[in-house]
């Protein structure tokens, strides 16, 4: 088993869950011009951070983070707390001793590696599950207000590099959701051991 050098440990606690967020892209600046009739305009993103329900996913998923994180970090406490007393005692050990505390102590910073990319992948596909079920829910108010406008083509707002903007039904959207659906209730996603396994 190869030795991990005791700064790739400490690099190894540093890591944590990440925490995703329902991006929230940059406002187009309109440049003005001939409406297109027919042309209109839709930003998820801006649908997802404003609409009531994407507000609730969005600290919904920031708790579930914390939660991950502080689960992790209660292991990585107690790990660092070892970490710490090897480093004090290490140049009293002959190079024997160092290799088998290194050895001891490798499996335990691979595991807390492995738990908190566990928890982020678990995170993320919570994550992408509520955007899916946001989404869902969307599409009829999106249809409607597609037909409502005389729509022809829907682009994506933020692929639009300027322009006439005046059939954004973006705000449209929001409105016909929040009056669809304004919270959502999830847990976060467990997925199998052995999927964590595989990918290293």
């Amino acid at each position: 088993m190869a030795l991990l050098p005791l700064r790739v440990l400490a690099f190894i606690l540093a890591a944590g869950v990440a925490a995703p967020a329902l991006a929230q892209a940059p406002a187009v600046q309109p440049l003005g011009g001939a409406v297109v009739p027919g042309v209109c305009l839709l930003s998820r993103e801006a649908i997802f951070a404003n609409a009531k329900v994407g507000v609730a996913a969005s600290a919904r998923l920031q708790q579930l983070t914390q939660e991950a994180q502080a689960e992790v970090e209660t292991d990585r406490k107690a790990l660092d707390v070892d970490l710490k007393a090897y480093q004090a005692e290490q140049a009293k050990l002959t190079p024997v001793q160092r290799q088998a505390k290194e050895q001891a102590l490798a499996p335990r910073v691979q595991a807390m590696q492995t738990k908190a990319q566990h928890r982020s992948r678990e995170i993320e596909a919570t994550r992408e599950k509520a955007l899916a079920q946001i989404a869902t829910t969307a599409q009829p108010v999106i249809a409607q207000a597609y037909k409502a406008k005389s729509c022809g083509l829907l682009v994506d707002r933020n692929s639009v590099l300027g322009g006439n903007l005046a059939n954004d039904l973006t705000p449209d959207v929001v409105k016909g959701l929040d009056a669809t659906m304004s919270t959502i209730s999830f847990n976060r996603e467990i997925l199998p051991a052995v999927a964590t396994a595989a990918s290293h």
